[in-house]
Order: structure tokens, then sequence, then C-alpha cells
């Protein structure tokens, strides 16, 4: 909205029409993105041939013409009910003809009516209409005199603001003091929407026709005072930067007539030379001495210097080809890594297996592995065991809740802080180009709206396109092919496919007791009593103490906790030395309790375990490890219901209907009646309720609860099994068995029913555990209860 310079137009040369007699029909005339107001004078370009008919046809009579407005000015050959009823009748002063057919008229409004009646529309409009008589405003009363003077100050406020303001004008409104004059007056000069003007227009009260303005102005004032701020302050910044650039230029002089000499330039030779000196391709180089050309012909202060020298540091700064020597010593690096971890044969000689390759051909690419298992267990500080024994730097890079794609591919320069990627960082720390780099957690990658950082990594990680891996920021390629990529997971099933295709896997199991008190004794309790502050002598811990600590205080497949409850006692122990306590601590089991406290878990082999019908263990396999789950299945006269509880999840309820199904079909077997399934119901619990439980290996373990409950007969002592089940009772393969061999272990089981298609892996299972475990392999639930219920033991297998 704005004021124009119509504001001054017609009060000197306003005609008095008001005792004018009007016609009741009248030639009407349709205008485009203007509303006419009361005692306005204004001049038209009238083109359409209906509207020139209008005109010519109010000149043959008494030269009184109908204006009123269009509700869409896109039409041109708009219908009666594309315009508005109220318009103005106004007398055409005066009219001429163009050269190109148009006309050009003046015309003065001299009466409000509206559209009655449309008597024709062709050649032109022809209206029957009723002349609207306003409200008379018989007493200006305090609120009336308070609303007119807002309204002169408020335009005189507008009018100042946008440099407009002008005496002559300002006597005209001052001088108005009728309400609906200046309501018409104020209105038809600014510069409003069709719909408010014509709203305006339809008010024939003046009081309220004058508040509508007012709330306008109000409006209009308070945009208006924003956009002058808005130009001065920027006119003052313009200003400011104006006088710090020649200050600084003078500055400049001066430093220059002192001899001081030319900062910028030693910056630029600075530069140069570093250019010079640091290895990188062809390309980069030639990209480098571009960008400071570029930062040269800028002024040093500008925001856009700022980002290219940022922008030529890190081109510096990245290891193009400045990389470590290999360790190819394969003797060397088994003793290092046999120093640092025990056991952990299978990811040993795949190291040793990769230095080989590169001592025999130094250009084979770095490989990438992904170590899989539970918590605990090793997996980052063998990364860099890994990286010590080859002689590399080590890089750690956590994946975990990753969501932005540019942490991996950077962010392109445009935007304000940006900088590239984590890989590129990373390369940068540790200043070389072939480092070993960790990445860990990568199942656990998560992805928004601002990309898939796990599909970032395939370019990262496939050999096949990681030797021109081009970060964002950096615009240019650079050989990942010389890193060697090691990441970690403690489950496959939540890393996306094409990902998991690119690595290769190795799968690092949990440790047995007797691996763990070994870990415990080598590793574990020397570095907890270095950290600790305190000397090998002054605490005394025997094997079989540290074997309880294992059973009784932890439960886990890895190390984190025993390490926390070493700790604790070696803390206990380093309080009694600061307070004068000489040693030796010898802890016992007799004692342990007065450093730990009570027990925290129980073994399963001390448990007291009921042997009744329907209670059948079984094996299942978690991203923390082996775990054993207790069956139980219990049977009541009813309806054949099947209740399911323990936070069963869907696979494990497929598994109990399928077992169900099997039972069913085995009636003569059970020897029951055929009825007897619909006379019974069936409630299958697995204990630990508030834990949710799902895997598809619990099947056979299902039916054999459930063939229990129903013969009445127990199940052989010490005896776990896993395995799925199938409707016809065939046994299907599963996974995670040497984690569950191991957790059978813990709770004391020395009897395992697998599958049939398992007994390959059973060479994974460490040989201490086949050597006091029985391994019982099955091909359908036959012999899975042949085996459960048998005194003899038929089939087997000692491993």
């Amino acid at each position: 909205m704005e004021f124009n310079d119509s504001l001054s137009i017609g009060m000197d040369d306003f005609t008095n029409h008001e005792n004018m007699v009007i016609p009741d029909e009248l030639p009407m005339m349709a205008v485009r993105d203007v509303v006419v107001f009361n005692y306005m004078i204004i001049p038209l370009f009238v083109g359409r041939p209906s509207s020139v008919d209008a005109v010519n046809s109010s000149q043959d009579g008494d030269k009184l013409l109908m204006l009123v407005t269009q509700k869409d000015a896109t039409r041109d050959n708009p219908e009666p009910e594309d315009l508005y009823d109220v318009g103005m009748v106004c007398m055409v002063m005066r009219t001429l003809k163009l050269p190109d057919g148009r006309l050009k008229v003046l015309v003065q409004a001299v009466a409000k009516a509206k559209i009655k009646e449309y008597v024709s529309t062709d050649p032109h409009f022809q209206v029957k209409i009723d002349v609207l008589q306003e409200v008379e405003v018989e007493d200006v009363n305090v609120e009336t005199e308070a609303l007119i003077r807002t309204v002169r100050e408020q335009t005189e406020k507008i009018m100042s603001l946008r440099g407009i303001l002008s005496a002559d004008l300002m006597m005209i409104i001052n001088n108005i003091e009728e309400p609906g004059r200046l309501a018409d007056l104020v209105g038809s000069n600014l510069r409003l929407k069709i719909t408010e003007s014509q709203s305006i227009l339809e008010e024939l009260d003046p009081i309220k026709r004058l508040q509508l303005v007012n709330e306008l102005l109000t409006k209009e004032l308070e945009v208006s005072t924003v956009q002058a701020k808005i130009q001065s302050d920027a006119k003052e910044e313009m200003s400011k930067s104006q006088r710090e650039y020649f200050l600084r230029e003078q500055l400049h002089a001066l430093q220059k007539e002192l001899g001081d000499g030319d900062e910028r330039g030693q910056e630029i030779d600075d530069l140069m030379r570093k250019l010079q000196k640091t290895k990188m391709p062809k390309p980069v180089r030639k990209e480098a001495k571009k960008q400071v050309s570029r930062m040269e012909m800028m002024h040093p202060d500008s925001s856009e210097a700022t980002i290219i020298r940022t922008y030529i540091d890190w081109i510096l700064d990245v290891p193009w080809k400045k990389g470590s020597k290999d360790r190819l010593d394969l003797k060397a690096a088994k003793d290092v890594l046999d120093a640092d971890h025990f056991g952990l044969d299978k990811v040993k000689e795949r190291i040793l297996e990769y230095l080989a390759v590169r001592k025999l051909n130094p250009s084979t690419k770095g490989p990438i592995l992904c170590f899989v298992g539970p918590p605990g267990v090793g997996k980052t500080s063998l990364g860099q065991s890994i990286a010590k024994a080859m002689g590399r730097k080590f890089y750690r890079l956590s994946l975990g809740g990753m969501r932005d794609e540019a942490e991996i591919r950077g962010h392109r320069r445009t935007y304000i802080g940006a900088m590239p990627g984590r890989i590129i960082q990373g390369l940068k720390i540790v200043n070389s180009n072939n480092p070993l780099f960790m990445m860990d957690e990568v199942d656990k990658i998560g992805s928004d709206y601002r990309g898939d950082p796990s599909s970032a990594l395939l370019e990262v990680l496939d050999p096949e396109q990681n030797f021109e891996f081009t970060d964002h920021y950096m615009n240019m390629p650079f050989d990942l092919s010389k890193v060697m990529f090691i990441t970690t997971a403690n489950r496959t099933d939540t890393i996306p496919g094409p990902l998991l295709d690119r690595m290769e896997m190795i799968e690092l199991s949990g440790y047995t007791l007797e691996e763990k008190v070994v870990i415990a004794r080598k590793y574990l309790l020397p570095r907890q009593i270095k950290e600790n502050g305190i000397k090998g002598r002054h605490l005394r811990l025997t094997d079989e103490t540290i074997q309880y600590i294992v059973t009784h205080y932890t439960h886990e497949a890895g190390l984190r906790n025993l390490e926390r409850e070493l700790g604790k006692i070696c803390r206990k122990v380093a309080r009694k030395i600061a307070e004068g306590g000489k040693g030796p601590y010898s802890i016992t089991r007799n004692t342990i309790d007065r450093y730990l406290g009570p027990p925290k878990t129980i073994p399963e082999s001390e448990l007291e375990t009921l042997y009744q019908p329907g209670l059948v263990t079984g094996l299942a396999w978690t991203e923390v490890g082996g775990e054993i789950l207790q069956i139980e299945v219990n049977i009541m006269p009813g309806k054949g219901k099947l209740t399911l509880t323990g936070q069963l999840g869907d696979v494990m309820k497929e598994s109990v209907q399928a077992a169900l199904t099997y039972c069913r079909s085995r009636v003569q077997d059970l020897d029951v009646k055929e009825d007897y399934f619909d006379k019974h119901d069936l409630h299958v619990h697995v204990p630990a309720g508030a834990i949710p439980k799902d895997g598809p290996s619990a099947g056979i373990t299902m039916a054999t609860a459930i063939y229990s409950a129903i013969t009445g007969k127990k199940v052989a002592k010490c005896l776990a099994m896993t395995g799925e089940v199938t409707l016809r009772g065939r046994v299907l393969p599963i996974g995670g068995l040497k984690e569950k061999a191991l957790a059978a272990v813990r709770a004391g089981i020395n009897k395992v029913i697998i599958p049939e298609q398992n007994k390959k892996d059973l060479v994974e299972i460490p040989s201490e555990i086949r050597k006091t475990m029985k391994f019982f392999p099955v091909k359908d639930m036959d012999e899975v209860v042949q085996i459960a219920f048998s005194t003899t033991k038929k089939k087997e297998k000692k491993a």
C-alpha cells in the first residue's frame, strides 16, 4: 500500500452536483484495478468497444455514466456476475479520441449508487440504479473529532516516512471536517486491494468508514516504520564498512611508508611456498593455485576471502601422497597381536594373511572387514592392536546415531560453516593416506530428511569405487583404496543389504569361563592395578576367586563388567594402602563380598531346577551373547484355547502354533483321544516376562514342552535344545551355535540337541567345550522326542 499523487486532485475544481437530478437508468462501464470514490476526478483510458459505446451514449444524453469495478481484472468481457453492485455515478467532463481508436476521458464522481437491474448488455451495459444516501453526521462529538485527528496525524507520518510530504497536501486534508469526505479522500489514495477498497466504498456510515480507513492506516504505518528502519540500518552499515575500508587503506599506506612490508603479499607468498613443498596430484595443485590467485584479488576482510583461505588450508593439510610404511614382518605382527589379545585366532589369521599378500603384492587394496559380536568382546581394541601390528596410524569413527549424509561426504562450500566430512577430517588428523579406519556401530546408523549415511558409505567401503572418493567440500577425488577399513556391529540384521555385501564378516563370539579367567589374569587385572596406582604385591587374587567373580558377579558374553568388578577391588585396596595399610591383601571366595557386596547373579547350575513334565530348556542367541530359555507348558480342562505369555514376538508365537499343530498330528503317539485338544486349554509361558523375546530357534523346544505336558513325561536332566520346527516336524537349522553352546556351559548343561544341518558348525566351538558337552544332531521331531525322553540316549554323538 502506498500514497500516490492523486491525493491533491479535485478539491478546488470540484463542481457541486448535490442538487443534480440523476435518472433511474444510465449506461454503465466496468473499470479494472481501481475503485472510484466520491468527490474524485480521475482520467480513464477506454478501449473496450462496449465501454467506448457506453461513453458515447452518455455524451448523447446528460453526460452521466455509472462506473463499477470488476471482481476479476483479467476478464476482458465481464458478465454481470463478474461486477460489483455498488459503484459511482460520474459526470463525463472531457473526452479525447486517440489515434488508435481509444478514448481518454476525464470523469468526476457525483453520487454513490447500487445497480438494481441490468436492462441490456449489448452493445453496452444499460442499468437501472438506486442512488445511495449516506447517513448524515449531525454533530461531531469528541470521539469523532479524535478519530479525525488520528487519521490526519497518521497520514502525515506515512507521507513523511515516504518523503512525499507537502504543505499544500496537508492543508487540503486539514480543511476537511466531514468524516465521510476525509475517509474517501484518504482511502482513495491508499493502494489497497480491490476487495478492501470496495468494502470502504460500500460502507454508508461515515464514522464507520473513517474507522475502517484508520485501521488500514495503522497497519501501513507499522509497515512503513519497519521499512524506514531497514533502510536506515543498511545505510549505516554501508557507511561503517566504507569508513573501515578507508581507514585500513590508510593504515596499509602508513605501514608501507614505515617499511613494515606488505602482510598480504607475504601471506600469498607463504601459501605458494607451502603449495610447492606439499606433495599432491597435479589436478589438486592446479586447483589450489587457482584459489590462491582468486584470494589475492580479493579484499582480505571480505567473507569470500576467508572461505577461500580455509579451503586452501584444507587442501594443504590433507595427506594426498603422505602415508606410513607397513610393517611386513609377519612374526613381529603376530607377537603384537598375541600380546594384546588372547584367542581370536580367526581374526589374527586374517590380518596375517593380508600382511603376507602386501609383502608379495604391495599394490593390493586394503581389506574391508566387519567385526560382529556382543559388546565387550574386544572389537574396537582389536582394531587398535591391528594398527599397531601393521605400523599404521589409527582413527576411530563412531557411526552410532549418525543421520546426516554430510557427516560422511561433507558439506558443499556454498553453505555457511561448511566443512569436509569425517573421512577427510580423519585423514587430516592422522596425517596419513593409509591409516586404519575403525568405524564403530555400523549397525546403528540412522537416516532422516538430511540423507542416508549408510548409502554414502557404499562409496567409501567399495574397493571398486573408493579410489576416487569425492568429498563435497573438497570437490576433488581422494584415493581411499590404501586405507584399511574395519567396522564393528553387534548384529547384522540391521545393516542395509548393499552395505553388508561390501564387507567381509568376521564373527567374534563370547568367551568361555576359562578364557575369561586367563584374560583377566593376563590383561584386565594388571591394567586395573596400574590405573589405580597400586603394585602387584599389594593384591593377591587366585584363579578360583576370579572364576567366582565371573560366575557370580557378571552375566555377559564380553568382559566389560568383569573389568569393572576388578577395578572396584583395586580401588578398595588402593584406599587401604592410602590410609597406611601395607598389604598384601588376599581376596578369596569367603572375603569377596567385603569388596564387591553380595553376588549379583546366581549361575543357572546352582539354581533349584524343577524336574517335572512340561518344563524344557531352550537356547537363544541375542546381540549380547547366548542365553538359555526355560519353556513352561501347563494343561487345564477347557475348550481348546491357547494362551501365550512372556512377551513373545511374532516369530516365536508362530513357532508355538507350528509346534501345537505337530503335536495335534501325533494324537496316537501321545496316547490321547481325538477330541483331547478340544477339551483342554494350553498355557505356554517363557519366564522373565518383562523381557521381550523373539526368534525362530525355539520351535523344537516349544513342541517338546507341549509333548511333555500332554504325556506327563519328564525331559532328561541337563539337556537343552535349539532348532526351528515345521508343520511336518522337520527340524531346520539355526544361527549362533557357538554363543548358545557357551550359554549352555554357563548353565551347567552337558547335552544339547541341534539341527542336523548345524553339524558343520561344531568346528567353531572351542575344543574344551566339545570335550565336556555332547551334541545330538537331529533331522525331525521324532528324533527329538526319542532323545529327550529316552534313558538309553540313542544317536548320542560326542563331538
